[in-house]
């Protein structure tokens, strides 16, 4: 499709087998979002006439298996990456009077879109924390190599069997969107790191560990960036205020929960003043770990990404893939705006002569923790 780059693209309803030379060659662009607090998608179109094979992906991807599932990987400088792992969801013909001005267009989204079909309410769990039930929840979608990594809440409380027990609440991605809100962690699908295997991550938003390559702007021969602008916002940030009653004098004691956690170091050397008290009056009800687990996960959500970044790159200039949940550096934007930030979204984009990515980034404030930002 370009030079230095190889697309693979594996298709089919079980274990996704290497598309045929001719739907390769039918092939005319790919779209390829991640994002960290939204499910990952993808679309391919076609070019199509009435006696091309895709007819029979349209026929069998139209009713005649449950799923059919695409893996795209691009190999860039002999390393390959994962880019998508996921289920088709939708098709759509848009017809031509000439040959080749067909078009099949093939929509889709990641793995989770197979666990948000079918309503398992009632489901008990007695005893099992959390963590022990989201681990339970992923082991049934082993058959697309989903591999669980699930880190528990620092405060969890196991329910005990006689005094209540959990159970299911809508479909398995829900209830585990549910329990990820509630200790403020996230779930995601993250494809990879070889084509059939996946990762399926519950825990906390983790802005730490290896650094892509820098994204450079306004540094001549250097810069590799397309465009890349910042914005400020400091009106969000909040302190959640939990009640642990003392059990004694039926006294509630005010808590202060800052938002600091060993997996989201601050990136920003001044993040933004607190502007408003969050009063969660209800946790005077609650054990006091169940009251700390509250509060952290409202601590969480309340850390406000005051700098934000969106910009575009071209893949080849870059030199890398550039990819969604990690860390990048970024140089050349002046000292309020270098240093660390946590990629929050990319889209890739690519066809014929072309791969180009836009991207989001955020961190908690202004002016880079880090002296010197890795190139």
């Amino acid at each position: 499709m370009l030079k230095g780059i190889h697309l693979t693209l594996l298709v089919g309803p079980g274990v996704p087998v290497p598309a045929p030379k001719p739907v390769m060659d039918a092939l005319e662009s790919i779209e390829v979002t991640t994002a960290a607090d939204s499910p990952s998608g993808f679309q391919l179109s076609f070019a199509i006439d009435s006696r091309s094979p895709l007819h029979t992906l349209l026929l069998i991807a139209g009713g005649q298996v449950p799923w059919l599932r695409v893996i795209l990987v691009a190999t860039l400088n002999s390393l390959p990456t994962v880019l998508m792992d996921g289920l088709i969801t939708r098709q759509e013909i848009s017809g031509g009077n000439e040959p080749g001005q067909g078009r099949l267009t093939i929509t889709g989204e990641d793995l989770t879109v197979a666990m948000d079909k079918q309503d398992m309410s009632g489901l008990p769990y007695p005893a099992m924390p959390p963590a022990a039930r989201v681990a339970l929840i992923v082991a049934r979608y082993g058959l697309y190599g989903m591999l669980p990594v699930i880190i528990p809440s620092v405060f969890e409380d196991v329910p005990i069997p006689v005094d209540r027990i959990p159970t299911h609440e809508g479909t398995d991605l829900a209830y585990t969107r549910q329990l990820a809100r509630e200790a403020g962690h996230v779930f995601y699908i993250e494809p990879g790191p070889l084509p059939g295997a996946n990762i399926a991550y519950w825990g906390p938003e983790i802005r730490l560990g290896p650094v892509q390559p820098a994204l450079n702007t306004g540094m001549d021969v250097h810069t590799n960036v397309d465009s890349l602008s910042f914005a400020v916002n400091q009106s969000d940030a909040e302190l959640p205020i939990v009640f642990i009653q003392n059990p004694i004098t039926k006294f509630p004691i005010p808590l202060p929960v800052p938002d600091v956690s060993l997996a989201n170091p601050p990136l920003g050397l001044i993040p933004p003043m607190v502007k408003s008290l969050k009063l969660m009056k209800e946790t005077a009800k609650l054990s006091p770990i169940a009251a700390l687990g509250k509060g952290l996960a409202a601590a969480a959500g309340s850390s406000a990404d005051a700098v934000t970044g969106n910009g575009s790159l071209d893949v080849l200039r870059y030199g890398h893939i550039l990819k969604a949940r990690q860390l990048v550096g970024v140089r050349g934007a002046g000292m309020a705006f270098d240093g660390l930030y946590y990629v929050k979204r990319v889209s890739s984009s690519l066809k014929a002569g072309e791969f180009k990515q836009a991207f989001s980034l955020a961190r908690n404030g202004l002016v880079s923790t880090l002296p010197l930002v890795p190139a």
